[in-house]
């Protein structure tokens, strides 16, 4: 039986509170970016996903993950937002 590719994926991060917004924003930039470059190497367009941000208060940090969603999770999530 063939195996379902994947139509979603996820980068988590835990960044420091105290943290400069300068670092915060440098950090958002380069996991934007590396994403793209992941959904590039496992053959996938970034321009065909849609992208969501989650942040998670952990005290001193927060928890940032980065998802990206295209084919049946993108219109699931399209699906429930509209």
């Amino acid at each position: 039986m063939a195996r379902k590719k994947p139509t979603q994926a996820h980068i988590t991060k835990l960044i420091s509170k105290s943290q400069s917004e300068f670092m915060r924003a440098r950090t958002k930039k380069q996991t934007e970016y590396y994403m793209g470059a992941k959904l590039i190497e496992v053959g996938v367009n970034p321009e065909i996903a849609i992208y969501r941000w989650k942040v998670i208060d952990k005290g001193m940090k927060e928890e940032w993950t980065y998802s990206a969603y295209w084919d049946d999770s993108r219109e699931k999530i399209e699906a429930e937002e509209a």
